[in-house]
């Protein structure tokens, strides 16, 4: 089935819509953390005069979607408050996301070596082809994994 799009028309007028006026988006601050994983977000910029909140792709670490938020001309100190907080709490997601799921994959990997090499396996088949476990083997990791982590998810859902 192929995907309904709007006229071109119509993306032209929404575009135009979006960068007209004297607005201005927050900048990006979190491009420059990052302890264990070697993120950044995206290089997603919106249009300079956009009046609007803008959703960025997904960042390559987090998977998280990273937003740029619209600063109005008139913005009251309460507003700007709770902007700041917005992106402090998105920056904070950023970085728990990237460090967890970089943690992930060390951890899945250390796990698949091991297991691998207990069956007396190399990583890669004669083939060239990567040597995976099965389901049941995996959900091992997955429940062991969960488990360990069950403080740090417990500590972000607080």
């Amino acid at each position: 089935m192929a995907a309904l799009r709007p006229p071109r028309r119509a993306l032209l007028r929404l575009c135009r819509a979006f960068s007209s006026g004297g607005c201005q988006l927050a900048p990006e601050r979190g491009g420059e953390r990052r302890d264990a994983a070697p993120s950044r977000v995206s290089r997603f910029c919106p249009p300079r005069k956009s009046c609007h909140d803008w959703i960025g792709p997904p960042d390559k670490y987090s998977n998280l979607r990273p937003v740029h938020f619209y600063i109005p001309e008139n913005e009251s100190p309460l507003e700007q408050k709770l902007r700041e907080l917005r992106q402090e709490t998105q920056e904070w997601n950023q970085q728990f996301w990237a460090n967890q799921n970089l943690t992930f994959l060390k951890e899945k990997e250390k796990f698949i070596d091991s297991r691998l090499k207990a069956k007396g396996l190399e990583l890669r088949a004669e083939s060239g082809q990567k040597v995976t476990l099965n389901a049941e083997e995996m959900a091992d990791f997955y429940k062991q994994f969960l488990r360990k982590n069950f403080q740090k998810h417990m500590y972000y859902n607080r």
